[in-house]
């Protein structure tokens, strides 16, 4: 009897650790619709940078997973920008690095899709822009700015290697990892 009580209340807390909330300001909804698709929230977490707020990384999946590269569920990865520091530039540089880590340098084979990618964060980003990454294992992923599709790349390693700028083995933020995988 103990033992189901310890196992009932630790799935109480994994449901209301996985809860959505507000998160550095930003109110992080229990799911989203993407692509036809209903997904759930498993995660979110801040990047910060030198002591400084830049953005609120958000997980949602179909159905949880701890290796969400490899899984064959659709996923989104959204980025809510919290800090008027972040400008396009710098924005396109920590992707090409986190493309860089994520690839271990090797992004010859996908770097017309990386070349694509990057013109999502060509234009002006400003505080409270929203980006979504729509990932589609098989197919590939679909990128939206404040609820706009700008880009839709086919091609599934490059859709693995974005997911792994946040998600990978090099992640560009482990406790940002942690928090949007909900460990």
């Amino acid at each position: 009897m103990n033992k189901l009580a310890t196992l009932a209340s630790a799935m109480l807390l994994s449901f209301s650790v996985n809860a959505a909330q507000e998160v550095s300001g930003v109110s992080v909804p229990d799911s989203v619709s993407v692509e036809g698709t209903s997904l759930n929230y498993q995660g979110a977490g801040v990047r910060s940078k030198f002591f400084i707020d830049l953005y609120v990384g958000s997980l949602f999946t179909q159905t949880a997973s701890k290796d969400v590269i490899k899984s064959q569920d659709v996923s989104a990865i959204r980025l809510n920008i919290i800090s008027g520091l972040i400008t396009s530039e710098k924005m396109v540089s920590a992707i090409n690095d986190g493309f860089d880590s994520a690839t271990a340098g090797n992004t010859a084979p996908i770097s017309a899709e990386i070349a694509e990618f990057i013109g999502v964060f060509s234009a002006e980003i400003a505080k409270g822009d929203q980006f979504t990454l729509v990932s589609t294992p098989g197919k590939g992923l679909v990128t939206y700015k404040n609820n706009e599709k700008l880009s839709t790349i086919n091609n599934d390693v490059f859709r693995q290697a974005v997911l792994s700028i946040w998600l990978g083995d090099e992640p560009a933020d482990d406790d940002l990892k942690e928090d949007m995988l909900g460990l």
